[in-house]
């Protein structure tokens, strides 16, 4: 190679950054993406994985159809002498139920992400580092809502007929969204910790099965043993039922309201710190 090609090539070499950060330094950088911003993008990822597979819809139009009946037409004739007057005392309570169950597969989906290391990019990504599972749960809440409007339908049709009327149902759907937003900090955090949504399915269930089955959904907890009546003062769903049932009855929730919005922070404030933990350590 001659000596003016080399000095070509060194000049070239030179320029080539420069012309690069010049191509790159034209025109205004986008702004940085606020917090809410990225959340929503976050939620409507979670709302389109639903529209790409729709069979996530299974869990919250079947599963309510099926708790509702079942347990109506099981045990209403015993419990309350025929099925209209059960489901004036099951409605709310079952509503809760249908939601709290389905809490547990945000964690389900949460560790399919991370399995497939797609957490991994999120993390790299200059955005406000809870917004990706932020946004995931704001998607949650609308399947959260579906639940709860497929449940509503199906008393309705049964015989269900609320004292609160429609202002009263909304305030109490709304107060178990919150609640179960508070609840799903503790599944993402059991998915960050655990290695297979099999784990974490079962450890959801563990928990769920005593706070959802022990509690005044289905019976009037004075007609259960002092132990059980011990437990189900101080289980939280058992208050989240309180509440929903006394707004959508229009009568007033005061006391329980405070329990209620008590343990959510609480779940959030623990576990939302924890899974932030986790998720900016995963090691």
């Amino acid at each position: 190679m001659s000596a003016t090609e080399t000095t070509a090539s060194a000049t070239a070499t030179g320029q080539q950054p420069h012309a690069i950060a010049s191509a790159l330094a034209r025109g205004e950088r986008p702004a940085r993406p606020n917090a809410l911003s990225t959340s929503v993008t976050f939620g409507w990822r979670a709302l389109l994985k639903i529209k790409h597979v729709p069979e996530q819809l299974f869990d919250v139009t079947l599963f309510p159809v099926m708790m509702t009946l079942i347990f109506t037409y099981l045990f209403g004739g015993a419990i309350a002498g025929s099925t209209q007057d059960y489901i004036a005392y099951l409605a709310p309570g079952i509503l809760v139920q249908s939601v709290l169950f389905i809490t547990m597969y945000t964690g389900a989906t949460l560790r399919e992400d991370i399995d497939r290391g797609v957490f991994d990019r999120f993390r790299s990504l200059p955005i406000w580092r809870p917004s990706a599972l932020v946004g995931m749960l704001l998607g949650d809440a609308v399947r959260y809502s579906i639940a709860a409007l497929v449940t509503g339908v199906v008393c309705l049709i049964i015989g269900w007929r609320p004292g609160g009327g429609l202002t009263g149902v909304v305030l109490g759907v709304l107060t178990l969204l919150v609640f179960a937003f508070g609840l799903t900090w503790v599944w993402t955090f059991l998915a960050l910790l655990m290695r297979s949504q099999r784990a974490v399915m079962g450890t959801a269930m563990m928990i769920l099965m005593p706070l959802v089955f022990g509690s005044n959904i289905f019976a009037d907890p004075s007609t259960m043993p002092g132990w059980l009546q011990g437990w189900i003062s101080v289980n939280p769903v058992a208050h989240l039922v309180d509440a929903v049932r006394a707004l959508m009855d229009g009568a007033s929730a005061g006391g329980e309201m405070v329990w209620v919005i008590g343990w959510s922070a609480a779940l959030v404030a623990v576990f939302g710190s924890l899974t932030m933990w986790k998720y900016r350590d995963p090691r």
